[in-house]
């Protein structure tokens, strides 16, 4: 979908912009094809991967390589600093390339997260940077002493290491003209002398894409099961499945939901080797580790592990499903749970931040209890018993996302923020 920007404040008739992004277009995506739709801007793009999904004409892409490794002898709460040193390097000699060509953007447009950016003012002094910003690590009351389960009383040695992890986060806040992040919660766990110069904007949901679909054919997932709209189906989704996204607490409540209703059928989405965040199990995988606790306590038959899913089979799943589980410790939003909504999905979600930023309990959505599987399983026993409260719940939740994330809302604030970025109107560095 290609949103045009010409209603925003006066745009140059041509800008030069460089996105950074170690998987670029990533969250420039929609902005990139707003900006390219206008044919007279430079876009040019900097990352490590090759393209996982093609880009506008017209927008160059080059990718720079990584010449060495982390040293073995490093301190190991250096190590992550030396990775994106080395990172930023790599970034900064193709960027110092560009700058021997010619090219000198108007605005540069950089997430930050692994390290790329953090030179990239030493390579073009006057250019406004404008960084999109995650998250910032904190020892207390976010993400990392939240399970009590898994990561117990902190230990100094532990909140030294997470301190160290903030060198980049704290070195970009300084470097940057000015920062965005996708929710208010995110922005809070960056200090708050930084808060006045961090908007808060989301990437946006295409919902034309994401949206209701009354006549979905039936879904035949690999195994031959096919999945038919108006199923008690139930959907649960992590890129890796692990307790940071609440696997421990949806699998153990499994058997609770086969009993309130045996006749549903869940499908899991995810990787399950490795994980995204957070500590690797002490065995295995962390999926194999809670199947284990609820062995013969559940029928099998009617769960299924589908791995990751193509983006297009992602959705015709949500769309046919009848009810959506989204949990989370207090972190990253997923770009899955408005997703789901924004299809009209009657969600069961943690009731923790920033999942309450986006669900109000019983206006669009149901909250629990992040450690409850038997709330999990009585609010998702809800949802199918009570179809016309679901779809209640779901066309609310549509509703909210229409408002406040699609593509129309957000696109424009983004390409807004970068003007007045590159106007030097919003300018927070030295």
């Amino acid at each position: 979908m290609i949103l045009p920007c010409q209603d925003l404040l006066q745009w140059r008739e041509r800008m030069r912009i460089l996105f950074v992004h170690q998987s670029f277009p990533g969250q420039y995506r929609h902005v990139i094809r707003a900006l390219a739709s206008q044919a007279n801007h430079q876009l040019v793009g900097l990352g490590i991967e090759a393209l996982q999904e093609p880009i506008p004409e017209g927008v160059r892409y080059g990718r720079y390589p990584l010449t060495r490794g982390t040293a073995q002898d490093v301190h190991p709460w250096a190590a992550e600093t030396e990775t994106k040193v080395i990172r930023a390097e790599a970034c900064a000699k193709a960027a110092h390339q560009l700058h021997q060509e010619g090219f000198i953007p108007d605005l540069i447009c950089a997430h930050p997260g692994w390290g790329e950016a953090l030179f990239l003012r030493d390579v073009w002094p006057e250019a406004p940077l404008l960084s999109y910003q995650e998250f910032y690590y904190n020892a207390r009351g976010f993400d990392y002493d939240f399970d009590p389960e898994l990561q117990g009383p902190l230990e100094w040695q532990a909140c030294a290491n997470l301190r160290m992890k903030n060198a980049n986060p704290l070195l970009m806040l300084e470097s940057s003209s000015w920062n965005v992040t996708p929710t208010a919660f995110q922005r809070s766990s960056f200090p708050a002398h930084f808060h006045s110069r961090i908007s808060v904007i989301h990437d946006g949901v295409d919902t034309r894409l994401a949206a209701p679909d009354a006549t979905s054919a039936p879904l035949q997932l690999d195994d031959g099961t096919e999945l038919r709209r108006g199923d008690p189906l139930i959907t649960f989704v992590n890129r890796r499945i692990e307790p940071y996204r609440g696997c421990l607490t949806f699998i153990r409540a499994i058997p609770l939901i086969q009993r309130a209703c045996p006749e549903a059928r869940i499908i899991v989405v995810g990787g399950h080797e490795g994980v995204s965040y957070g500590k690797a199990p002490p065995t295995g995988t962390w999926r194999d580790l809670a199947l284990a606790q609820i062995r013969g306590q559940y029928d099998a038959s009617r769960v299924h592990f589908t791995g990751n899913l193509p983006y297009g089979t992602f959705l015709k799943l949500l769309q046919r499903s009848a009810c959506h589980v989204y949990l989370t410790y207090p972190f990253v939003l997923s770009w899955s749970l408005l997703e789901a909504m924004s299809i009209g999905l009657p969600v069961v979600g943690s009731a923790t931040p920033p999942v309450q930023e986006v669900i109000r309990d019983g206006h669009n959505g149901l909250l629990v209890d992040f450690f409850s599987s038997q709330q999990l399983a009585e609010a998702v026993a809800e949802m199918l018993t009570k179809p016309d409260h679901a779809a209640a719940l779901g066309a609310a939740a549509r509703q909210t996302v229409l408002t406040n994330y699609s593509l129309e809302r957000c696109v424009p604030r983004h390409l807004q923020l970068m003007q007045l970025v590159a106007d030097r109107v919003l300018q927070a560095s030295p």
